[in-house]
């Protein structure tokens, strides 16, 4: 059995996602972290990062903890041979596509989101450099996805870990241009419309419901 400590955000989605699509037994556990509970030592002792997503496997009677919903996704998929190449060109193109997203898809819409959304000092400058780089780097993913149905020809992690923040990208950028990107919306279509991806997203959304039910 795998525990899975997650909360509803792009980063918390993956995880869910990815063990849906390999038919893995888990259990969900919500970490609130609007409450700071990411904080709590119980939860140090598995992130020492004090960050979602993380999981503990007790498989074969020991624990293995993974941090980081990279390492996470490249865990599991190693774990049971599905959506990764094990060796060869097409490995390694599809770990680029995943690094793509821990290095730039990420970090860019997380920081444009937080200093046109959340920041208590709106920054013209900081606004303007994010935006600007989010859809720069969704720019690049609409091209790559021009001609193919997957990032990495087959579907893949690095569908999968892509999948959510550009999801939430498109979406809160639509009105920048993110709109005219008619390969990478159709991307979104065709990840969104998997069975395994629909099933994930709406476990992690009941389970949030559920723990936090003043919010619903």
């Amino acid at each position: 059995m795998i525990d899975l400590y997650t909360w509803q955000t792009p980063n918390g989605e993956k995880p869910v996602i990815m063990l849906e699509e390999c038919g893995l037994p888990y259990e969900l556990h919500m970490i609130d972290i609007s409450s700071g509970a990411q904080k709590a030592p119980d939860f140090l002792a598995i992130n020492p990062n004090g960050k979602i997503p993380a999981i503990v496997d007790r498989d074969g009677g020991g624990e293995q903890r993974v941090f980081e919903s990279g390492a996470i996704l490249l865990y599991l998929a190693e774990k049971t041979g599905l959506f990764l190449p094990a060796s060869g060109p097409a490995r390694v193109e599809a770990l680029g596509w995943t690094f793509f997203q821990v290095g730039n898809t990420g970090p860019m819409l997380g920081q444009w989101h937080h200093f046109a959304m959340f920041a208590d000092e709106k920054i013209p400058y900081a606004i303007k450099r994010y935006r600007d780089e989010s859809l720069r780097v969704l720019g690049v993913l609409d091209d790559r996805l021009k001609d193919r149905d997957y990032l990495a020809g087959e579907y893949s992690i690095a569908d999968i870990i892509n999948f959510g923040w550009v999801r939430s990208g498109v979406s809160g950028l639509k009105d920048e241009g993110a709109r005219d990107l008619t390969a990478l919306m159709g991307w979104i279509e065709r990840v969104g419309s998997r069975p395994a991806v629909k099933t994930a997203l709406k476990k992690l959304d009941q389970a949030q419901r559920d723990a936090k039910p003043d919010a619903a």
